[in-house]
């Protein structure tokens, strides 16, 4: 329960956004946890104002995403992806786009 009301309370600000952490539970029972950025695709569907994903991404686009947005999210995750250069973390940006039917223009 301690656990609940500090996660809560640390992320109040974020209204109803996921938000992802990382716990480590002591022998002792006390706890830290550290918050992470929402998920790649929670931010592209905010960046387009859009509830969710394409059913069918392969066929049907719901969305554009320009280079310059791709970026924006790209710096937001790059401490959470397993890259340091931001081109790569702009790569996967644009996968996960992709992955819910959002298109990237160049």
């Amino acid at each position: 329960m301690e656990f609940c009301k500090a996660y809560n309370d640390a992320t109040k600000d974020k209204g109803n956004t996921v938000i992802p952490v990382e716990i480590s539970v002591y022998q002792d029972k006390t706890f830290t946890f550290v918050l992470k950025t929402p998920p790649t695709t929670v931010l592209i569907l905010q960046a387009l104002g859009l509830d969710k994903g394409s059913p069918n991404p392969n066929t049907n686009i719901i969305g554009t995403l320009s280079s310059q947005q791709v970026e924006e999210i790209a710096k937001k995750k790059l401490n959470d992806l397993n890259t340091v250069d931001l081109e790569s973390a702009m790569a996967i940006v644009s996968g996960s786009a992709r992955s819910i039917g959002v298109k990237v223009q160049s």
